[in-house]
Order: structure tokens, then sequence, then C-alpha cells
């Protein structure tokens, strides 16, 4: 399985295929997709690049991290996995009982 990979501080025009020609020199992009607002479908400047393998995810981080992307300093990683959500949230706890007496 392919390394995915994380690019950070893309230009808001950036797209999917965008991302393949950039990373592609460097190997085999299996996918590669920019984040985007759900309610606005704007780009929020970030997406993931999945490469083939760990040679090619390793050579696309050295060749491209830190490089200037239309005024703008690339930031290439190993993307970390995503962390659960928690399920607390709701102030809903505590009694609720009759405390007095009769």
């Amino acid at each position: 399985m392919g390394k995915k990979l994380y690019v950070g501080n893309l230009g808001y025009a950036v797209n999917a295929s965008d991302l393949d020609q950039m990373f592609s020199p460097h190997g085999t992009v299996e996918s590669a997709q920019v984040i985007e607002d759900r309610s606005t479908g704007q780009s929020k400047g970030f997406g993931f690049v999945e490469m083939g393998s760990d040679g090619e995810a390793q050579a696309a981080i050295t060749a491209l991290n830190g490089q200037d992307h239309g005024g703008r300093a690339l930031t290439v990683n190993e993307a970390k996995p995503r962390a659960p959500r928690s399920a607390g949230g709701g102030g809903y706890g505590g009694g609720g009982g009759y405390g007095g007496s009769r």
C-alpha cells in the first residue's frame, strides 16, 4: 500500500488535477484530493496525495516540501491518521431526581 501525504499551504485555485501533475514526476499518484469547505465548495488550502510506494512518497516529500508554488511555500509531509472525534459535547450529566423529603 502506498503512503498518504499531507499537502498544505495550497493556493485556493489549486485542484486535484494540479496536485496530480505536481506529484507525478516523483512516482505513481494513486489519488489526489483538495479538501473543500462543505457549504461553500471553496478550497481549504490543503489536500492529500497517495503515492504508489513509500519510496515515491519520500521522494515527493524531499522534492516538494518548502518549494514555492504560486507564491506559497508548500508543506508536504506524511499524513497522520485522523484523530477520533470525541463522543462528548453535551452537558446532560447529573441527576435530576427528587431531592427533597416529604
